[in-house]
């Protein structure tokens, strides 16, 4: 059987007597300006295995290179049974439940010869802007790794529900692979194991059906853009050192990633904030003006843009603009004139006690509707970077299913 764009795969889950709740934390791109957050997850995680110990947290990136560290206890976990393969040839069908509902999501190989970051026109695409100086402190941790754990949500259209929706079905009565509550408020976390031939003969079926419908563009990278382009990388490196053949089965050559339907009620689309540190407040606010005036658009009152304790504005003339390309656009050239830093947050609430601290402005933002996200991309090619979430912080993906990529 063919599925397109994905492959089914053997996958690693932590062996009986494993703590689950300790063993699963949230993406490692979350909480950049918390270490609180990440300091609670430490002392919840205590000594006992988790994949707290496999992935760096990037709030911490600046205070030193943890790859070895992370590389070897990926090795250590293989070689002493904390890991072990749960699932042969299959897929996980995933249950989460949030304050937002539940969604569903179904863990699958994702075929990186059919996707690419720079262009818009394979099967699976990104949805926002690479920014290329993000791509090496990932690459150096994937490189090496015996083990990918995965944090990127792809989204599919389909809003007649014939894809994940009937795995579900199919799955739910059965015994769960795990069945969690998370840490840190990350709501319930299920999964059932996908193997048998008829349920794999049915999403093959289902999904060739939709990609029928796709005209060519059936996945959307809908959380995770950097680390599937970072998964690329490594891809075209081990490639280049591999024969024809070698390459078709290669670990390396796919991704394990959380498939997702857009129009699953639970998966909400959330605006990404922004704050900036040592910054002058009436310095920003003049240079926005100054260059919202300088692209023959003007500013007027309104909460597509709005400054936190200094107002907030909508773009006139703007020529079908984003707000949030004008905004970033203008940050990009701000910040390379001014000594300022900035954070791109999930959150209102966490932006405003951010902006307690001297010297801070934050920039709320409004998010992006559903409808049309697919046509979006298909004729924009991507939109702006930080332009939208699924979710807020919490509701990111948690870490608990692995693969082997050597």
């Amino acid at each position: 059987m063919s599925f397109p764009g994905i492959a089914s795969t053997d996958i690693y889950l932590p062996a009986a007597g494993i703590d689950l709740h300790k063993w699963a934390v949230v993406a490692c791109d979350q909480f950049t300006s918390q270490p609180e957050y990440w300091h609670a997850v430490e002392a919840t995680v205590g000594d006992a295995s988790s994949t707290l110990r496999l992935i760096q947290p990037e709030v911490f990136l600046e205070q030193g290179d943890n790859t070895a560290k992370v590389n070897a206890t990926m090795q250590q976990y293989l070689e002493d049974g904390t890991l072990v393969p749960a699932v042969r040839d299959g897929f996980v069908v995933v249950e989460r439940s949030t304050p937002a509902g539940k969604r569903l999501g179904l863990m699958a190989a994702l075929d990186l010869e059919c996707y690419d970051f720079t262009t818009g026109t394979l099967l699976t695409r990104a949805t926002e802007g690479t920014v290329a100086d993000r791509l090496p402190p990932r690459v150096k941790i994937r490189q090496n790794a015996p083990l990918e754990l995965p944090h990127v949500l792809v989204l599919i259209d389909d809003p007649d529900r014939t894809v994940i929706e009937p795995l579900f079905a199919a799955k739910c009565g059965e015994q769960p692979l795990y069945d969690v509550e998370l840490m840190q408020d990350g709501g319930h976390l299920r999964g059932w194991a996908v193997e048998d031939e008829p349920c794999k003969t049915s999403l093959a079926a289902a999904l060739n059906a939709l990609n029928t419908k796709a005209n060519g563009f059936l996945y959307a990278v809908g959380d995770g853009n950097h680390s599937l382009a970072t998964a690329k990388i490594c891809w075209e490196n081990v490639k280049a050192t591999l024969s024809p053949a070698e390459q078709v089965t290669h670990p390396a050559r796919y991704a394990l990633v959380e498939l997702e339907n857009l129009h699953d009620e639970a998966i909400l689309f959330e605006p990404i904030h922004r704050v900036l540190f040592h910054v002058d407040a009436d310095d920003l606010l003049r240079g926005f003006s100054n260059y919202v005036a300088a692209q023959g658009m003007s500013l007027t009152d309104g909460e597509d843009i709005v400054f936190v304790d200094h107002g907030g504005y909508s773009l006139a003339n703007a020529a079908g603009m984003l707000p949030v390309a004008v905004l970033q656009n203008f940050l990009d050239e701000y910040l390379k004139t001014h000594p300022a830093t900035i954070d791109y947050i999930h959150g209102e609430q966490t932006v405003r006690d951010l902006c307690a601290a001297p010297d801070a402005v934050g920039i709320l933002l409004t998010g992006i509707p559903k409808d049309g996200f697919f046509d979006g991309i298909r004729a924009g090619g991507h939109f702006p970077r930080k332009t939208f979430s699924m979710g807020e912080a919490p509701e990111k993906r948690y870490y608990m299913e692995a693969r082997k990529i050597r």
